[in-house]
C-alpha cells in the first residue's frame, strides 16, 4: 500500500532536480534563507503622503506606467465600493525607504489621480462621477477612499539579498516576464545602474556589440558583467546571475568619484578593443583572419579585461601592430584549454579565471 502510495505521489508531485541557477540560493547558509517581511495595512492617504514624499521609489523598469485612464479609474471606483485591492510588495532600503517590488501600476495610479492628474472615466457602478477629478469630488467621497486600506507587505532590509531577489522573482507574473538584468536593475537601483545605463548608449560600444537598442537589457548586464569581473573577480562563484546580483547590492549607491573612475577604465577598455579587434571584436577570429559566430559574452571577458589590464606599454598606447595582437589571440583560441573556457561551460570558476588570466599573460607577451 505504501509503495502505492508514493507512486501516485511520484506522479502528482514528481521531484525535480534543482537547476544551476538556483545555487546562490542553495549556497546561502539556511539560517539567512528566512524572509524576514512586516506587514500593515496603510491608508491610501497615508501611501500617497509617502509617496508624494519620495519615501516610496518606483523601479525604474522599462515597462514604466502602462495603465490605460480607464483601469486607473476603475481602481479609484473599487476603493469607493471597497472591492479588495491586491497586496503590495515593498522591499525596505538601507534608507528605510520603501522600494515597490509588486504594485507599481496601482500606487502609481492613486498617485495620480490624487494629483488631479486625469478625470474619472469608464466607471460601471458608479457612472455618475465619470469626469470627476480628485479635486471635483465631494469632499465625502475623497475622505472614503483616503481612508480605504491597502494591505502591504515589507520585506524588511536584514533578508538576504539573494531571498529578495528571489522572492522578487517569484512575484514577476506579468505578461512579459522580467529577466535577470531587469529584475536585477529594478531591486538595485542607484547610481550604480544609472552608470550603466548611460554607458549603454555610447556609440562605440553599440557599434562593438551590435546592440543597438537595449530593450530587454542584454547591454546592461555586459556593462554590469565588465565591472563586476574586474573588480570583484577574485570572489567570484558561480552561478553567474548570483555573482551579479551580489556585486549590483553591494555596489548600488556607488559615490560619484569612483563611478567616474570606473566609466573612465570602461571606455578605455572598450576603445582598446575597437582599435586592435574593430569589427572582429567579441567573436572567434579564425586562422585566415575571418570571423566564426556572432558575439561571444566569454569572448567579451577575455578581451575588454585582457587588454585593459596588461602591462604590456605598446598595447596600452596603441602603438602595438594590429596583426600581431590578432594573431596572438588566434593562436590563444587555438589552446584547449582557453577554447574550452569561451565555448562550453563559460560560467564555472575555473573557465572564467583562466580565459581571463590567459588573455592577460597573451597580451603581455606583445
Amino acid at each position: 500500500m505504501a509503495t502505492n502510495i508514493q507512486q501516485l505521489a511520484d506522479r502528482l508531485f514528481p521531484i525535480v532536480a534543482a537547476a544551476d541557477d538556483d545555487a546562490e540560493v542553495r549556497n546561502i547558509p539556511p539560517e539567512q534563507r528566512r524572509l524576514h517581511t512586516e506587514t500593515a495595512d496603510l491608508t491610501v492617504g497615508s501611501l500617497h503622503q509617502l509617496m508624494v514624499g519620495a519615501k516610496i521609489e518606483v523601479p525604474e523598469f522599462q515597462r514604466g506606467y502602462v495603465w490605460t485612464r480607464t483601469q486607473a479609474s476603475r481602481l479609484i471606483e473599487s476603493l469607493i465600493i471597497q472591492c479588495p485591492i491586491p497586496v503590495v510588495y515593498f522591499s525596505q532600503a538601507p534608507s528605510n525607504n520603501l522600494i515597490v517590488i509588486d504594485g507599481n501600476q496601482r500606487l502609481m495610479s492613486i498617485k495620480l489621480f490624487l494629483n488631479d492628474a486625469f478625470e474619472l472615466q469608464g466607471l460601471t457602478t458608479y457612472p455618475e462621477l465619470n469626469g470627476y477629478t480628485w479635486a471635483q469630488l465631494d469632499p465625502r467621497f475623497r475622505d472614503h477612499i483616503n481612508n480605504r486600506t491597502i494591505r502591504c507587505i515589507t520585506i524588511l532590509k536584514d533578508t538576504h539579498p539573494q531571498i529578495k531577489f528571489d522572492v522578487f522573482e517569484r512575484l514577476n507574473t506579468g505578461s512579459v516576464k522580467l529577466n535577470s538584468q531587469e529584475l536585477r536593475h529594478g531591486v538595485n537601483h542607484g547610481s550604480l545602474m544609472r552608470e550603466v545605463d548611460a554607458l549603454v548608449k555610447d556609440e562605440t560600444w553599440k557599434s562593438l556589440t551590435g546592440i543597438k537598442s537595449d530593450k530587454r537589457m542584454k547591454g546592461a548586464e555586459l556593462v554590469l558583467r565588465y565591472f563586476a569581473f574586474r573588480h570583484s573577480r577574485h570572489s567570484y562563484s558561480k552561478p553567474l546571475s548570483g555573482f551579479l546580483d551580489t556585486f549590483s547590492t553591494a555596489n548600488r549607491h556607488m559615490n560619484e568619484e569612483t563611478l567616474t573612475a570606473w566609466n573612465t577604465d570602461f571606455k578605455h577598455a572598450l576603445s582598446l578593443v575597437n582599435h586592435y579587434f574593430g569589427k572582429k571584436a567579441f567573436k572567434i577570429i579564425r586562422p585566415d583572419f575571418s570571423t566564426a559566430g556572432n558575439f561571444n559574452s566569454a569572448i567579451y571577458d577575455a578581451q575588454m579585461l585582457g587588454l585593459v589590464e596588461t602591462a604590456s606599454a605598446a598595447i596600452q598606447s596603441l602603438t602595438a601592430p594590429k596583426d600581431a595582437v590578432q594573431q596572438a589571440f588566434i593562436e590563444l583560441t587555438a589552446d584547449r584549454n582557453f577554447a574550452t573556457s569561451v565555448q562550453r561551460a563559460t560560467s564555472d570558476e575555473t573557465a572564467v579565471a583562466t580565459r581571463i588570466s590567459r588573455a592577460i599573460e597573451v597580451f603581455n607577451g606583445i
